[in-house]
């Protein structure tokens, strides 16, 4: 099973112990209808986990993303089991809004946080 997401804004940012990427859907006040977070931590203290986060709801942790592969406007992320917060899916695939800004912000977090899950021919 998988679960498709669409999201108009894409933003990266590093905090001391941390790379985020943050995927959002906005209504036309600007107010946040629906986001997916992936962060990996960084330091001694976090041994380089990667979370993922939905809508206030962190489901999945340390070595849940088994693969990684961009194209385009679409990143699919492959997980090791069924999450059961997103009814059994074992695939979460996010399509954002293609312009300028997304696609740097995507760039930039994309390989500092999934890098090592990327697969060759995809990024």
């Amino acid at each position: 099973m998988t679960e498709n997401r669409h999201y108009d804004t894409v933003a990266y940012d590093v905090r001391n112990d941390a790379k985020i990427l943050f995927f959002a859907r906005t209504r036309k006040s600007g107010d946040i209808d629906d986001y997916l977070l992936l962060m990996r931590a960084d330091g001694e203290d976090f041994d380089d986990a990667i979370y993922i986060e939905m809508n206030e709801n962190e489901f999945v942790g340390h070595d849940l993303i088994m693969e990684a592969r961009m194209t385009g406007g679409i990143l699919t992320l492959q997980l090791r089991e069924a999450a059961a917060e997103l009814q059994g899916a074992t695939e979460i695939v996010v399509t954002y809004d293609n312009n300028d800004e997304n696609r740097a912000n995507v760039e930039a977090g994309v390989f500092r946080i999934l890098g090592d899950r990327l697969e060759g021919g995809h990024a």
